[in-house]
């Protein structure tokens, strides 16, 4: 083989490597590409499936909220319905002339009604000195003096009750004005 033949074959040779390098570069680049594509299809799916699940952790937190506030109001209604019966009562001991063993069967009635309210959370309203609109409803005005300061409670004419920090009632009474 001649030299020049020779260098010919070189040539080729070191072109099609040239051409196959460039074609290697080109899968190369395609494949970067493909794999970009890939990463970013990827992170959006990751970024999806973190919000479904913090959404759900949320879901969740909020059913667990909803289920304790059900069982510590759950005797709300039954409580209402028991206030009247619980004020029937009271004006009933008010009663002058009733005989001990009425009295004393009332009473136990009364404190078994007040006791079986406080198991499940029902307390009275406090009325002690400052009208509070949150826990008081005002259905009289009595003058006020030196000694009674507006605003404050002068006479309680119904107890209100609450059942933890909700209102089942409030408390009706008459202020100084």
């Amino acid at each position: 083989m001649t030299k020049k033949k020779k260098k010919e074959e070189l040539e080729k040779e070191v072109a099609t490597e040239v051409e196959n390098e460039a074609v290697l570069e080109d899968v190369v680049d395609l494949e970067i590409d493909e794999l970009a594509e890939l990463q970013a299809k990827l992170d959006e799916m990751e970024n999806k499936y973190l919000k479904a699940h913090a959404e759900m952790q949320n879901n969740q937190r909020r059913a667990n909220e909803e289920r304790q506030t059900l069982l510590k109001y759950r005797s709300q209604d039954l409580a209402r319905k028991i206030l009247p019966s619980l004020d029937n009562l009271e004006r009933a001991l008010a009663v002058e002339g009733l005989t001990e063993d009425v009295k004393k069967g009332l009473e136990m009635t009364l404190d078994s009604l007040q006791n079986a309210l406080k198991e499940e959370g029902v307390t009275e309203v406090a009325v002690d000195g400052e009208f509070d609109p949150n826990f008081h409803m005002s259905v009289q005005t009595v003058p006020a003096d030196d000694e009674h300061p507006a605003d404050t409670i002068a006479q309680v004419l119904q107890k209100g009750y609450q059942l933890h920090e909700r209102n089942l009632r409030p408390a009706m009474v008459s202020i100084y004005q």
